[in-house]
């Protein structure tokens, strides 16, 4: 994976500009868990580490991506997808843009419990405390 590229643009993300707010929104119904986040326009983004094999849905926007810093490809919503254990994502937004997934939760955990399942730890070697604030 190209891990090591995309915390060095995160790095320098963080040194240059302001972070971004992206809300999301958490919905829960019997088995499943709905991830929606909005992104907006002139935004970039770098994503978490998925850990798991999920669907997406981009409902509203249009958006770049490199996954593990690779080859670029447009999305422009309506757009469905799989996300692949292991992915890391780097989002140029051209729009305001939603994007959610889908989580099975058979357990019927919160999202921080679900997070904790479904996202890798990673933290970027690069960032100084500071800068890991920055993102809390």
């Amino acid at each position: 994976r190209n891990d090591n590229r995309i915390d060095k643009l995160e790095a320098a993300m963080l040194n240059n500009f302001d972070v971004v707010e992206c809300p999301l929104k958490h919905t829960f119904t019997p088995g499943l868990y709905i991830r929606e986040i909005f992104m907006p326009k002139d935004s970039v983004i770098t994503s978490k580490i998925h850990k798991t094999e999920h669907p997406f849905i981009v409902s509203k926007g249009v958006v770049s991506v490199s996954i593990d810093a690779g080859e670029w490809q447009l999305i422009e919503a309506p757009y469905s997808g799989i996300t692949k254990p292991g992915t890391r994502r780097i989002l140029w937004v051209h729009e305001d843009t939603i994007w959610t997934t889908i989580h099975a939760n058979p357990d019927n955990e919160n999202e921080n419990e679900i997070e904790e399942r479904i996202i890798e730890k990673h933290e970027n070697p690069l960032l100084n405390i500071k800068e890991k604030e920055r993102l809390t």
